[in-house]
């Protein structure tokens, strides 16, 4: 399936985005240290029957961003509203991986808040990042520190060799990691600044998840209402899958769908059944 490249100006940074095929839009959000290249293994069976939009949001994939911009979830869920506006989307689908599932939310929760021109039609939420998941935050505090820091920002440019160790983790079956992922992925987060554009997004890590938080309980933005669905891996090993249950109280109209013996990427480690499932989701919301 053929697709068009293109940057758009969002609130003067350069962002990349893909879109292809025809059809009700669908945006597709990347998780933290991804990019557009996250959904080479969905974007020609989604674009089958949606317009796809794939986007790199700045300070990540393709979409550089200076030292000094504002990576924050709160930032970007804003860009994308803005890209939503520009692009002119309504009646729109989001699928959201990991960074890009809290993402997801957010933006949900502001579309909401705007009850005469709401956009957001359904959510796919890929293992999100939520307020109600514990773990890595040790080690967010301590790269938020001056010396987690300092050893971030030495490391990161000779950090190539940890890069295959990286992803499989991300795995469940290590051997379903396909030829080329650990170069793409590379070429990702090698770029000028990506260090600091990740550093700043932990700074902003905790107050991200607050604003979330209180989103979905208190509703200070809007609550987010729309149909949809969890997808999440049983081996995944970066969010705890137990923060799926609370999602399933606050969000009125979600549904779980567990992909057994996979890890914290189900659309790459198995697309086939991920793409099915959730164009069986999407076809019914």
């Amino acid at each position: 399936m053929p697709s068009e490249e293109h940057f758009a100006e969002i609130g003067g940074l350069r962002m990349h985005y893909s879109q292809a095929g025809k059809g009700r839009p669908l945006l597709l959000i990347h998780g933290l240290l991804g990019g557009s290249f996250c959904w080479r293994f969905n974007v020609p069976a989604l674009a089958k029957e949606y317009s796809v939009y794939t986007v790199d949001l700045p300070g990540s994939g393709l979409s550089d961003a200076p030292p000094q911009a504002d990576c924050s979830m709160e930032a970007q869920a804003a860009r994308l509203l803005q890209f939503i506006r520009e692009m002119d989307l309504s009646d729109l689908s989001v699928i959201g991986a990991s960074w890009g599932g809290a993402i997801a939310l957010l933006l949900a929760a502001v579309d909401a808040a705007e009850s005469r021109s709401r956009k957001i039609r359904s959510l796919v939420l890929c293992a999100p990042v939520t307020p109600w998941s514990p773990w890595g935050r040790k080690r967010i505090e301590f790269l938020n520190k001056p010396l987690g820091g300092y050893l971030l920002r030495m490391i990161w440019p000779v950090s190539r060799p940890v890069h295959a160790l990286a992803l499989k983790r991300m795995y469940g079956d290590p051997a379903r990691i396909s030829p080329g992922s650990r170069k793409g992925y590379a070429s990702m987060i090698l770029r000028p600044a990506r260090a600091r554009n990740m550093l700043n997004v932990l700074r902003s890590w905790r107050k991200d998840l607050a604003l979330l938080e209180g989103a979905l309980l208190q509703g200070p933005l809007g609550r987010v209402k729309v149909p949809t669905l969890l997808a999440w891996g049983s081996k995944d090993g970066a969010v705890d899958i137990r923060s799926a249950d609370m999602l399933r109280h606050v969000l009125p109209h979600c549904e779980l769908l567990l992909f057994p013996g996979v890890g914290h990427l189900p659309f790459e480690e198995v697309p086939d059944e991920f793409n099915e499932r959730v164009l069986a989701f999407l076809s019914k919301d």
